[in-house]
């Protein structure tokens, strides 16, 4: 079953958490068991599974990024945001998570984040839920 969830970003970098929301998406599909596909369709933004205890994690993830990928290089991508495009390659765009007992399998900590990097923007997340029974 496939679901598109929409969530709107708040800043330039933001490190959104969007665990309940897919949560409530794996609910609709009424899956027990199988495999949860997360998919970010953005260029300029991804998905980071991480800490979601600490809010603080969030902005070290940010920080980091920002050391690793600075604003202030000559990038020669006409729009001006060729830093976020490659931050958005290092997070990553997709990621899956095991569904058991219609549940998300992650660890204590875990969240499920959009990693937002040339924000704030409406952004999406397509989400496929492939039940156990229809792999066989």
């Amino acid at each position: 079953m496939f679901v598109k969830i929409d969530v709107q970003t708040r800043s330039k970098i933001d490190l959104l958490d969007i665990t309940d929301h897919i949560k409530q998406a794996l609910v609709e599909t009424a899956i027990a068991d199988g495999i949860c596909f997360l998919y970010c369709p953005h260029t300029t933004a991804g998905l980071v599974l991480n800490e979601n205890w600490d809010p603080n994690v969030e902005g070290d993830i940010a920080m980091l990024l920002s050391h690793m990928v600075p604003d202030n290089l000559p990038y020669r991508h006409s729009e001006g945001n060729s830093p976020a495009h490659i931050k958005a390659v290092l997070v990553g765009t997709d990621h899956f998570i095991f569904v058991h007992d219609n549940d998300l399998q992650m660890g204590q900590w875990q969240g499920i984040f959009l990693a937002e990097f040339d924000g704030p923007r409406h952004r999406s997340i397509w989400i496929k839920v492939v039940s156990d029974a229809d792999t066989c």
